[in-house]
């Protein structure tokens, strides 16, 4: 064998204790997370039913509760709760929130909501075109793990023009965090 190749040998030989010595009992690792904004919610009356009590001719009225998850993000982060109605009453011939029958017929709404949320002010006029407002969020606000809760406490106009009948019309609740 010529000597080059001896030292070549050599040299990988006195490599091999080297390249085992890496192995070892113990080693680490860096994790490395993104948290991001989130938001869920969840309906928790599947089914609101208004009555009227008290003297004829009252608003029918009903509470509908929820449950909210929110992360927003520290610096500028924002979110809210919305809610649209997305049918309308039917059949025709009782309430409408789109067509009410007489002029000042409405379905309206108020809000409670636990912090971090912030509720709607005031009676909200809920709408078949636009959403409206339940609640929002700031910057850096975080629901407890388990949720949050909200509501919405209807009221709905009860018109001697309404047909007798029975009602119903679909709400649709949207959540969001930035």
């Amino acid at each position: 064998m010529n000597t080059t190749k001896l030292k070549f040998l050599a040299g990988v030989m006195l490599l091999a204790p080297a390249a085992h010595a890496q192995f070892a009992a113990t080693g680490t690792t860096t994790l490395s997370v993104t948290v991001g904004a989130e938001a869920a919610l969840q309906v928790t009356t599947a089914t609101t039913n208004l009555t009227a009590s008290g003297t004829i001719f009252n608003p029918f009225t009903g509470t509908t509760n929820l449950t909210y998850k929110v992360r927003t993000t520290q610096s500028t982060g924002s979110g809210n709760i919305t809610l649209k109605v997305t049918g309308d009453f039917g059949p025709t011939g009782g309430p409408s929130v789109a067509t009410p029958p007489s002029a000042g017929d409405t379905l309206a709404y108020t809000c409670t909501v636990a912090a971090p949320g912030t509720a709607c002010t005031g009676s909200v006029t809920a709408s078949t075109t636009a959403a409206t407002s339940v609640a929002t969020f700031g910057a850096g606000a975080s629901s407890a793990l388990a949720g949050n809760s909200a509501s919405t406490a209807w009221s709905l106009s009860n018109d001697p023009a309404y047909k007798t009948g029975a009602y119903s019309a679909t709400v649709t609740y949207t959540i969001s965090a930035l």
